[in-house]
């Protein structure tokens, strides 16, 4: 009986972590994202919470910010995944991550995954910036230009 009660402590815990995490990173757009899984795939949702966010995501061996530039990178090398995208490169903002550090990741993914997918991941990061009012600073500019 303590080997279940325990595990349901844990689980709690973890549910707790994934969506302070989640909030951390994504605001009300990712409850949003779960909110709307409920009515068709609410075990989809939980993953998202308990194993994304829960367990990867809360992990503190490598910073939020670096958690995400990894996954702005990932999800630029897909090239498939636009809304995903978007709410990742809002994450990095979020914690702290600069619109050139982001800007320098998605580049750097036409050497690896095309320039087809740099070029949508740069479309993405400009929405993003475009609706946050984020200028790129012009000393980022002529750094990648020098």
């Amino acid at each position: 009986m303590a080997a279940a009660s325990s595990y349901a402590v844990e689980a709690d815990e973890r549910r707790a972590r994934g969506e302070e995490t989640l909030e951390k990173i994504t605001g009300p757009t990712g409850k949003k994202v779960i909110d709307s899984l409920k009515d068709i795939s609410p075990e989809l949702g939980n993953w998202i919470i308990d194993f994304a966010y829960g367990d990867v995501f809360s992990d503190t061996q490598v910073s939020l910010c670096t958690r995400e530039l990894a996954t702005i990178s990932g999800l630029t090398a897909l090239g498939n995944a636009q809304p995903q995208l978007k709410v990742h490169i809002e994450g990095a903002l979020n914690v702290g991550c600069g619109p050139a550090e982001i800007v320098a990741i998605i580049s750097q993914m036409a050497v690896y995954s095309g320039f087809p997918s740099a070029l949508n991941g740069i479309s993405a990061a400009r929405e993003v910036f475009e609706k946050r009012d984020i200028k790129m600073p012009a000393t980022a500019l002529e750094k990648n230009h020098s």
